[in-house]
Parts: C-alpha cells; sequence; structure tokens
C-alpha cells in the first residue's frame, strides 16, 4: 500500500481530541480517542499507514457526526463505511453485531458472543473488540459485562472513558448524579 494511500485528520470533541483515519474509498481505517498528549494520536494513525491530510467531504461529514455524538446529540453512526475486511472473521462477526446496538443501549458480552453463534465465547468478544480499531463507530463501548458491568476497555481513559461516552449517549446508569 502506497503511504498515500490513507489519511489522518485530528479534530477537537467534548470528550478531547480524537482522530481517524480512512482510505481512498472514504472507508474508515481506525478511530482514535483522545489521549493525554496529542502525539500519541498522531502516532497510532499513523501506525494505518496513514499521513495527515485534510478530509474529503464524505470524512468530514463523519468528524462532524463524532463530534456531535460526543457533544450528547442523538447521531446515528450506523450507516458509516469501515474498512474491516482484512481483520479476522471473529472480530468481523463481532463488529456486525456490536454496530446493531442503538444508541442509548447496551449488550453484554456474552449476549454478543449469543448472537454470532457462539455462547460460551463471551471472553474471546472482550478480547476482539479490545482490538477494535474503530471504536464508537463499532461501538464497542456499548457492550458491558455480565450485570452491566463497566468491563474493560482499551482505548485511553480506560473504564472512565467508557463511561463519559456512555453518558453522552444517555445510557440509564451513566452519568446521573448518585446517593453515595
Amino acid at each position: 500500500m502506497n503511504f498515500r494511500d490513507r489519511g489522518f485528520a485530528l479534530f477537537d470533541t467534548a470528550l478531547g481530541t480524537c482522530g481517524l483515519a480512512w482510505d481512498l474509498e472514504d472507508r474508515i481505517v481506525a478511530v482514535a480517542l483522545p489521549e493525554p498528549d496529542a502525539r500519541d494520536v498522531v502516532d497510532y494513525l499513523r501506525g494505518f499507514d496513514a499521513t495527515e491530510q485534510t478530509p474529503p467531504e464524505a470524512i468530514g461529514e463523519v468528524v462532524e457526526s463524532i463530534v456531535r455524538l460526543f457533544a450528547g446529540e442523538d447521531v446515528d453512526l450506523s450507516a458509516i463505511v469501515v474498512h474491516i475486511s482484512d481483520l479476522p472473521e471473529f472480530d468481523q462477526r463481532v463488529y456486525a453485531v456490536t454496530r446493531t446496538i442503538p444508541r442509548g443501549r447496551t449488550l453484554t458480552y456474552g449476549q454478543v458472543a449469543a448472537r454470532i453463534g457462539q455462547p460460551l465465547a463471551a471472553q474471546a468478544v472482550g478480547r476482539s473488540l479490545g482490538r477494535n480499531p474503530i471504536p464508537v463507530v463499532i461501538p464497542c463501548h456499548r457492550v458491558l459485562g455480565a450485570g452491566s458491568e463497566v468491563g474493560g476497555f482499551s482505548a485511553p481513559g480506560g473504564a472512565a472513558t467508557k463511561g463519559r461516552i456512555l453518558a453522552a449517549e444517555s445510557v440509564p446508569g451513566f452519568g446521573e448524579p448518585t446517593l453515595f
């Protein structure tokens, strides 16, 4: 692949500086969530053989949708075209199910495993989601542990970042004041 075949751009959100990378067909190949140092976001996106570029119009619309989602607006990212065909087939199946989870809703790792026809594969689902190169667009943050436990989140900030995204999406139990 030619180094110029993929581009990336940084953008500011309510959560901090994010970034995304795309290919020549305007398919999203990576989303980077905020890091303590924006240079780490750049380094992560360069790892997808991308160069910093001005995003084409279609990619600009994806950026705007993510910005609006993190601002708490009701945004549906399910129609955004992603490039995952070079990922393992198991991951593709997990991501396909995950993309069907609507804003404001969640599934458990076990429920995702059952939906891909492997009900005993909850831990493998968790590992797959931990490798997700396109968080938010492939909404791995909407998958929780049994009993609505946040579970892991491999993005910077870990479970706290996952909770902030779920709060922005108005998922019950996240971002609400508690008595204790």
